[in-house]
């Protein structure tokens, strides 16, 4: 195994939506890869050749990953409660960053929905550009954390020209580099990114770093530069507790995905897997990730100037 192979993710991963690409890839050049569920597309789980996955919904009887379409479901509801709460906060610093974070965060939930909840058939263009779209938008949205990190510092004042435009030019840029990266990998318009060599590996370096290293680094420099702020700066000690809660449940949800879903999926007969707990427990880290937001933001934008700086 090599550094971007997604082979083992693909086949011990349930419901692992970058394996949408390399399905498409697979049936493109090789599909004599295919094994057990994965051989027929009309039917075929999410993941090349998976050990455990949940069937397309109306196979046998299937409803597809429907834990963590409810879940999703449930967490749109939840996050546009906090895009109405952040607005309301018309003083707070980094308001319009923050909310740009939960939007982004927002349109993930239905793409979530649409690629990985077993309901549109693997190999399909339409389900490729879908899971493409959807890697933009994640790598987008780690880069919008770390975004609003660095307007906390005060580097550049939160809701001006001066921080909106380099926040979203940068924004377009992870969002078209990965769309075109993941397009690439999956229908191999070159060979730059695709296809894999050898076939069975499904390797590609460039979306390895963009989907799996890229939000883990994102994150810990975004907690980082927090804790920093809040224990250095600002000299305050319970904003810390929901940054730290924050993290620990995005931890979990990634644990629980990882480690966890390929058991649930075989304890439930491929009914449903450790998805739907991961995308609770991840919104969940953003509903308290807007209580340490909050927690930082409860004075006038006079006083946070006068508490920043110091005289």
């Amino acid at each position: 195994m090599q550094f971007g192979d997604f082979q083992t993710l693909c086949s011990k991963v349930p419901s692992y939506t970058w394996c949408n690409l390399f399905y498409r890839q697979v049936l493109d050049h090789d599909p004599a890869l295919f094994t057990g569920a994965s051989v027929n597309p009309t039917s075929a789980p999410v993941g090349v050749n998976p050990e455990c996955g949940i069937p397309k919904v109306q196979t046998n009887g299937s409803l597809g990953n429907i834990a963590n379409i409810i879940a999703c479901v449930l967490s749109v509801f939840v996050v546009a409660a906090l895009i109405v709460f952040t607005s309301r906060r018309k003083a707070a610093v980094g308001r319009s960053e923050l909310r740009l974070f939960f939007v982004l965060y927002l349109l993930t939930l239905p793409f979530q929905i649409l690629t990985n909840g077993s309901v549109i058939q693997q190999g399909s263009k339409a389900l490729v550009v879908l899971t493409a779209i959807h890697a933009g938008l994640v790598a987008t949205l780690f880069w919008t954390l770390l975004a609003n990190a660095i307007v906390a510092t005060q580097i550049v004042e939160d809701g001006t020209l001066s921080s909106l435009i380099p926040f979203s030019v940068i924004s377009l840029f992870f969002f078209v580099a990965t769309t075109f990266i993941s397009l690439d990998v999956a229908l191999t318009f070159n060979d730059t990114f695709g296809p894999s060599n050898p076939q069975q590996s499904l390797n590609s370096i460039s979306l390895f770093v963009l989907t799996s290293i890229w939000p883990g680094v994102a994150t810990l420099i975004y907690l980082g530069i927090m804790l920093y702020i809040v224990l250095r700066v600002l000299n305050e000690v319970k904003p810390v507790w929901y940054y730290v809660i924050s993290a620990i449940l995005f931890v979990l949800s990634q644990l629980d995905y990882f480690l966890l879903s390929e058991v649930i999926c075989r304890g439930s007969s491929m009914k449903v897997d450790g998805s739907f707990i991961a995308t609770i427990l991840e919104t969940a880290a953003v509903v308290v990730l807007y209580y340490a937001w909050r927690g930082i933001t409860e004075e006038t934008a006079e006083d946070w100037d006068m508490d920043y700086y110091p005289s």
